[in-house]
């Protein structure tokens, strides 16, 4: 690849003088070293961007049928489901491909916690990562009223009445947020337009990741810096020597594990669409009736473990603003972790014992928290949330300390296989 190459000829050339495309593709795939020893680990970045394109054009063909109004949402989406040509498949497209998202999202994320992608020099990807899940959340938050279920509508109300909870602007704030005064065809309204609006801000902050990743090179499950380790290899003897182009090499794996992941998407969209009423809860087959409570209102899977949270905080003089706290901080401290792990080493793999039981808790706490957050609030529950919960954020309060701490292995000079 350090070889002189001949100019494109023809068509590609044409375009290549007025349009970099050959560049693109050169830098990003066919001449981008990624490390050699990638594992199964690796699948998830390529998997959400795969699940992301699936939400953006499913969305298009709903939108061109939905009605985002307070009388006809739920007829829409019936009629979608029974009288538009492959509406139905659309439509569980679009529910599973939520859930799917999350589902990748979570672990692509797990992945970095186990391999430190969030140290130096990664700081800014992780944060750019963390934008990303903040928009994600807000685009299925918009898009969880659409339906105009009884669940969507309930569920709704619950989140936007926390806005109500943050002293002195709390009630003018929910009414903002909801456009009225109740959940009503003007919050409906502006609901679809930044669900519809967002995924495409979300492409854009993907992309600017994607461009961090490649600035600063892709980690890998040894935590080592490929472009600081000796150069050459029998591609081009300026490239990293433990490093190998991401085309052709990456992009058949990655192809191998679109495949397994579509074979089970798949699965679930043919033969359990609702997933035993995680992606889709059996109250939100029933129109909106705001004179008529659920018997238990809880927000969809992936939300859970936040409100597990927030349930587990007692209110304060009446104010549930303590709780509401606690939910977002539990989100926001995501973007200090790159300052708080002091460990010498940055992969789990050279670790010490404390940093593995710490990150164990953490997961533990997590899906029991989304546990939870799915059952009807108890004294029981109540207190095993708020366990959980203090065991969700010891895991990054006492970073600096166990982090310096522990006692970690030593880490080989290259990347292993």
């Amino acid at each position: 690849m350090n070889a002189d190459k001949a100019a494109p000829t023809g068509f590609i050339g044409w375009v290549d003088k007025r349009f970099p495309i050959l560049h693109v593709w050169n830098a990003h795939f066919a001449e981008y070293y990624a490390p050699k020893n990638l594992n199964f680990w690796s699948f998830f970045g390529s998997l959400a961007i795969l699940v992301l394109v699936i939400q953006i054009v499913t969305g298009i063909w709903l939108a061109m049928n939905y009605k985002p109004s307070a009388t006809e949402a739920f007829a829409s989406v019936e009629f979608i489901m029974r009288d538009v040509d492959w509406g139905w498949l659309i439509r569980y497209l679009h529910s599973t491909g939520a859930s799917a998202f999350f589902i990748v999202i979570y672990l692509h994320m797990f992945r970095g916690l186990m391999w430190g992608s969030y140290r130096k020099p990664r700081e800014l990807l992780w944060i750019i990562g963390v934008v990303i899940y903040l928009a994600m959340m807000a685009t299925a938050f918009f898009g969880y009223l659409l339906p105009w279920g009884q669940m969507s509508y309930w569920g709704a109300q619950v989140i936007v009445n926390l806005f109500a909870a943050v002293p002195e602007v709390g009630a003018e704030l929910s009414t903002w947020v909801r456009g009225d005064y109740v959940i009503s065809d003007a919050t409906l309204n502006r609901f679809f337009a930044f669900h519809f609006m967002i995924p495409f801000l979300l492409a854009g902050l993907v992309f600017i990741h994607i461009v961090a990743l490649h600035r600063v090179g892709s980690n890998n499950p040894d935590g080592i810096e490929i472009k600081e380790g000796p150069k050459g290899n029998r591609w081009d003897t300026n490239a990293p020597a433990d490093g190998i182009p991401f085309h052709p090499y990456y992009t058949v794996k990655d192809l191998m594990g679109v495949t397994v992941f579509l074979a089970l998407f798949s699965i679930v969209v043919f033969f359990a669409p609702d997933f035993g009423g995680l992606f889709l809860e059996a109250p939100n087959f029933e129109p909106a009736n705001p004179l008529k409570t659920p018997e238990h209102i809880a927000p969809v899977w992936y939300f859970t473990p936040f409100y597990a949270m927030l349930r587990a905080v007692p209110p304060i003089a009446g104010s549930q603003f303590p709780g509401v706290l606690v939910m977002f901080g539990a989100i926001i401290i995501l973007f200090f972790l790159p300052w708080l792990d002091r460990s010498p080493v940055k992969s789990m793999r050279y670790k010490g014992r404390i940093s593995r039981i710490m990150l164990g808790l953490f997961v533990v706490s997590f899906i029991a928290l989304a546990y939870l957050g799915m059952k009807p609030s108890s004294a029981l529950y109540t207190f095993l949330a708020q366990v959980f919960t203090v065991t969700y954020f010891a895991f990054f309060i006492l970073m600096p300390i166990y982090s310096t701490l522990d006692q970690t292995k030593p880490v080989p000079e290259r990347v292993t296989s």
